[in-house]
């Protein structure tokens, strides 16, 4: 026999060995959830009939157009069968998010952003939804009915809500993600992305959305759920696809939930001893912190592990005094605050939003937390933040005397009590309590003792019973207010719109969309225009008595603005509308939508006129 045959009998048997060992250990990774992924390549035995569902219940959203005690255009109207879809159109019966566009980035209330928030993180809204069955997910489809196009990621959790005794253990795992991209139709479709295989089943679906590339609101009708109750049978092909085949994107996805890997690194004291610092011994020490600012939290810790020297610059608080936990939502706890403790001691911007939820933060972990890391803080995000209690608005208060800025948006499981503690806080200048519980009384004494109020945020506020009151003691107390949401305040009257416009005169933002008090009879709209020179946003939203008047009076007084919303008006012309644009050179946005007197030929001819206006005009199919 020749001595070549041995040879590829032995590299034949090397070759199987390998192959029989891969898949060995993939199916070990999977098992460890190591760092393999896989992809949606199963096959399902015929006994292991397919489940569909529609969403049970809405259970947590960060936002919505509609009202508090409304279904229109609410969050709650993703539950259950379509409603409308296929029909494409704005229709009150579906879901629609607060905001959209980069409008809201660019009026006089908006934020600074957080240094090193990761570029793979962009969601800016969310909506969980819960399903009758726990299913193995195969699919995911969203029906969307009105400019589609901000759905960018979709998770599943392995808890049950509707579980009589509550997990050991909390998973969030993503099945699905990409950035936000441009969609030019804005008829309706159902999309149906391809998700990735998980090896738990879930009944709780979360939508992160960006509607920041949209050109009107996006409307979501239903979420259909598509699953096994089994676990599929895996080919050997989807065991075998291995994480470095992967694109660096998909490793940045990863690291937006994988918090725990992170406690890891933080409490890793795996160092060497040896002097082998390369060339950052020669560099100045300031030089190597400037460097170390462009890393990302993730970043930053596996640096850690690098050496000594790196490990003393990764771990100075100087470096997180922005530090933007948001990304990390999905696995920050008790464990992560308590291995950042040391390091953020003089922490001035903290951001919590989205964190904690389902028992992930305790009240004593949040408030061991900030009552070391709390003497120097002037910013808190805590929107959707539901572990909130009155003992943490009471640390809060105790523990942060210097703070300028909280943000307690859709915190909507504080309970009244709880806001009280807000008026010890006197230093603040921007708060936030969208949709919150806040009563009349707590509102009031936080008016009287925040005096230096720049910010004010009301919005769906249901709970305050005159905003008459409200009004007047804002005029009265926060002669430095600047930006002021009333949206969908139920009762202010051309009373509290005149105390309003008389003490707050530097005001340039103000949100009075779907008052329905409001008339423009009273000469409320004309005061607003005459007595408030420096209006840049003004939203009138849904009201129909809103008349060339008005328009004739912003055009007249209040040349700087940029923003102006009327939608559903019935009594504006075009020739008033030719007249603030040629006014107001800034404005950059006009809503005209269900406006009975503007018409699409108005539009066009407008446009025309005034190319670098954004005019919208909505319609229903």
């Amino acid at each position: 026999m020749s001595p070549v045959f041995p040879m590829l009998t032995v590299l034949t048997m090397f070759y199987y060995m390998c192959l029989r060992r891969r898949a060995r250990t993939a199916t070990r990774g999977d098992m460890m959830n190591s760092h393999r992924t896989i992809v949606s390549n199963s096959r399902t035995s015929p006994l292991n009939a397919e489940v569909v569902q529609y969403a049970k219940e809405v259970v947590d959203f960060s936002s919505h157009y509609g009202s508090e005690n409304s279904m229109s255009y609410t969050m709650w109207n993703l539950a259950g069968v379509p409603n409308v879809f296929p029909s494409s159109g704005d229709f009150t019966q579906t879901a629609v998010f607060r905001t959209y566009g980069t409008w809201w980035d660019q009026c006089p209330s908006a934020s600074l952003p957080f240094r090193r928030t990761p570029s793979s993180f962009q969601s800016q809204d969310y909506v969980e939804l819960t399903f009758e069955q726990q299913v193995y997910p195969t699919a995911v489809h969203v029906l969307e009915t009105y400019h589609p196009g901000a759905v960018i990621r979709i998770l599943a959790c392995s808890a049950n809500p509707y579980s009589p005794n509550p997990p050991a253990e909390v998973r969030w795992e993503i099945l699905w993600s990409e950035r936000p991209t441009k969609v030019n139709a804005s008829q309706a479709r159902q999309f149906k992305p391809c998700i990735k295989q998980i090896n738990f089943p879930t009944n709780l679906i979360r939508l992160e959305v960006n509607s920041s590339l949209l050109d009107y609101y996006t409307e979501l009708d239903a979420v259909v759920l598509h699953g096994t109750k089994d676990k599929p049978l895996l080919s050997l092909k989807t065991a075998l696809v291995d994480m470095n085949d992967l694109e660096d994107d998909d490793y940045e996805e990863k690291d937006g939930c994988e918090m725990d890997a992170l406690n890891k690194k933080f409490s890793s004291a795996a160092l060497g001893d040896g002097p082998h610092n390369g060339y950052f011994d020669k560099l100045p020490y300031e030089l190597i912190q400037l460097i170390l600012n462009h890393l990302s939290l993730p970043d930053l810790c596996r640096l850690a592990q690098t050496c000594r020297l790196l490990h003393q610059h990764c771990c100075d608080p100087l470096q997180y005094i922005h530090l933007n936990l948001q990304p990390y939502w999905a696995r920050l706890d008790d464990t992560s605050l308590e291995f950042l403790q040391a390091r953020c001691v003089l922490v001035q911007w903290l951001n919590l939003s989205w964190t904690g939820n389902r028992g992930f933060i305790s009240v004593s972990g949040f408030s061991r937390f900030l009552k070391v890391c709390g003497s120097e803080l002037l910013r808190l995000e805590l929107s959707c933040s539901h572990f909130l209690n009155d003992t943490c608005l009471e640390v809060i208060s105790e523990m942060c005397p210097n703070l300028q800025d909280l943000n307690l948006s859709s915190c909507d499981k504080l309970p009244p009590q709880a806001f009280g503690h807000i008026a010890k806080l006197c230093s603040l200048k921007r708060l936030v309590l969208y949709r919150t519980k806040v009563e009349q009384t707590a509102l009031l004494s936080i008016l009287n003792f925040c005096a230096e109020l720049q910010h004010l945020s009301l919005g769906s506020c249901v709970m305050i019973e005159d905003y008459d009151v409200i009004a007047s003691m804002i005029g009265a107390k926060c002669k430095n207010l600047r930006t002021l949401d009333l949206w969908r305040c139920k009762n202010i009257t051309e009373n509290g719109i005149a105390e309003l416009a008389s003490g707050c005169v530097l005001l340039e933002e103000l949100d009075l969309g779907w008052c329905p008090t409001l008339q423009s009879s009273t000469g409320c709209f004309a005061r607003l225009a005459r007595q408030l020179p420096n209006l840049q946003k003004l939203f009138l939203t849904a009201n129909r008595s809103v008349c060339d008047t008005d328009i004739e009076e912003l055009a007249s007084n209040c040349t700087r603005l940029q923003q102006l919303d009327i939608l559903g008006t019935r009594m504006v012309s075009p020739a008033s509308l030719r007249k603030l644009l040629e006014s107001c050179k800034d404005l950059s946005l006009l809503d005209v939508s269900f406006c009975s007197q503007i018409d699409n030929k108005a539009v066009l001819e407008l446009n025309a006129s005034f190319p670098k206006v954004f005019i919208k005009k909505s319609f229903t199919q």
